[in-house]
């Protein structure tokens, strides 16, 4: 289901169909890095992956991590939306594409469109984000989107410390 649309991008709600993807995209070195090994090593545990959180978030808040594919081709090249984390009072914005479409604007179009649909359509007040220290690229496009740095953070079981971005509407 579609959810967003861009000039370029669809943002649309992640199916079991895009277990493929979602393998490639977690066990990507950016993605090890900079967000984590989710132990996803088969189809089979991706599509649980999808199934237990993508879909369940959507079902239970209406705003998920959505796969974003190009309008051109429907070629899967990321995904961004917005997720309820039990460690953090606030929804953050997150976003992660596979390298060979960093540097093209797809981050910042499909993070622009979700940033506005959780303000205008879900009414959100307060948008947050985190990163690791050392991901300086997501920290200038949380910049570009209208986040600030706000404070470090440590989410329960996670010995880093890392960065917390906010966007508030009254602000």
């Amino acid at each position: 289901m579609k959810v967003l649309e861009t000039e370029r991008l669809t943002l649309r709600l992640q199916t079991t169909d895009d277990a493929e993807f979602i393998l490639e995209l977690v066990n990507d070195p950016s993605w090890l890095r900079y967000i984590g090994d989710r132990g996803l090593r088969t189809v089979e545990d991706a599509c649980a992956y999808i199934v237990n959180g993508p879909v369940r978030m959507y079902e239970q808040f209406g705003f998920c991590l959505y796969l974003v594919e190009r309008k051109e081709d429907q070629l899967p090249i990321g995904i961004c939306g917005l997720v309820k984390r039990a460690s953090l009072k606030d929804v953050d914005i997150g976003f992660a594409f596979l390298p060979k479409y960093w540097g093209k604007g797809y981050a910042y179009e499909a993070a622009s469109a979700v940033m506005a649909y959780g303000k205008d359509t879900l009414g959100l007040n307060r948008i947050v984000a985190i990163t690791t220290q050392d991901n300086h690229a997501s920290a200038r496009l949380l910049e570009k989107i209208g986040l600030k740095f706000e404070r470090f953070i440590q989410l329960p079981n996670d010995p880093e410390e890392l960065r917390l971005f906010a966007f508030n509407v009254s602000t």
